[in-house]
């Protein structure tokens, strides 16, 4: 009994017990957002607790779904449906939270679609049982990589996410993205080592004819160096593909070090000038071998 009064302890402090609202108001949730569904992705626990940990997770998503449900409603309103595709999707947080907040109101299938593309099978197969248990007809899991799941899925598909996708992942949802006509993208990059490796393959020689070699001469530097310039990277990819390209920060930095927010939107012609800034930046960087990955209209047409 000891032990349930201090579980109880706020309510016992003269504040009448209430609902499930006022549950979730404490635990930092949105309107609508099932307590079931976050114990079944293990962010509550059975009793509907929350750690440190999943505080972080849960804040982290839900300012996310802020940012995507807009995207989602204008497609919708375009064109009656909408399908989502989660590279990289794990044990499917963002696409389970967003089914839940934004479609669980329709289950018409033709009304949306979110599709989980994850490798590890365990979590494939788990991420099935949940959408089966809670009727959530329009969610699909595809046990996929990114490059395979390019002939699995439609060619025209509206919205593209990745969440922490590694190293290459964003890089690989972004190819695919564009390759299916995406109307939009919403990106959280994670580590990626590709281009500090070509960048630490390439100090040697750059050292001897580039002052700003400096910048990244240093291993932690060429860690954090090729980090930054690999989203500038893919900034300038998007947007030499007709996006208009928005980066801002998506939680404070006390719950995330990676924590850099790209959403582009389609609806602007090829942009010439992106193309040959990013093609300039290779050069100088020494970053040539590199083209194939920031692959650009004015690229493609110089290679042929």
């Amino acid at each position: 009994m000891k032990k349930h009064d201090v579980a109880g302890k706020k309510p016992a402090q003269g504040a009448p017990k209430k609902g499930a609202l006022s549950a979730a108001e404490q635990l930092g949730l949105r309107e609508g957002q099932s307590l079931e569904l976050l114990k079944a992705l293990h962010i509550l626990t059975r009793e509907g607790a929350i750690n440190q940990d999943s505080r972080r997770k849960l804040k982290q998503v839900n300012h996310l779904l802020q940012f995507i449900e807009p995207l989602l409603a204008k497609v919708r309103d375009a064109k009656g449906s909408v399908t989502l595709v989660d590279h990289g999707a794990g044990k499917s947080y963002l696409g389970f939270m967003l089914y839940d907040l934004f479609f669980k109101s329709t289950q018409d299938q033709s009304a949306g679609k979110v599709i989980g593309v994850e490798v590890r099978d365990e979590l494939v197969l788990r991420s099935r049982e949940l959408a089966a248990q809670f009727g959530f007809k329009g969610m699909e899991f595809l046990n996929l990589s990114v490059a395979a799941s390019n002939a699995a899925l439609p060619a025209s598909i509206d919205i593209v996410t990745a969440l922490h996708a590694c190293d290459t992942a964003t890089d690989d949802a972004m190819a695919f993205a564009l390759s299916h006509h995406a109307q939009h993208l919403v990106l959280v990059p994670c580590c990626q080592a590709e281009v500090a490796g070509a960048l630490k393959a390439g100090k040697s020689s750059a050292l001897q004819n580039n002052p700003l070699v400096e910048l990244w001469r240093r291993p932690l530097h060429t860690r954090e160096f090729g980090s930054q310039l690999t989203n500038v990277l893919r900034c300038l990819q998007l947007e030499a593909h007709g996006y208009e390209v928005t980066v801002t920060e998506l939680v404070g930095w006390e719950h995330s070090m990676k924590n850099e927010l790209i959403v582009a939107s389609k609806g602007k012609p090829h942009s010439k000038a992106s193309g040959q800034r990013l093609s300039a930046m290779l050069d100088q960087l020494g970053l040539n071998e590199m083209r194939s990955r920031f692959f650009t209209p004015l690229l493609e047409k110089e290679a042929v």
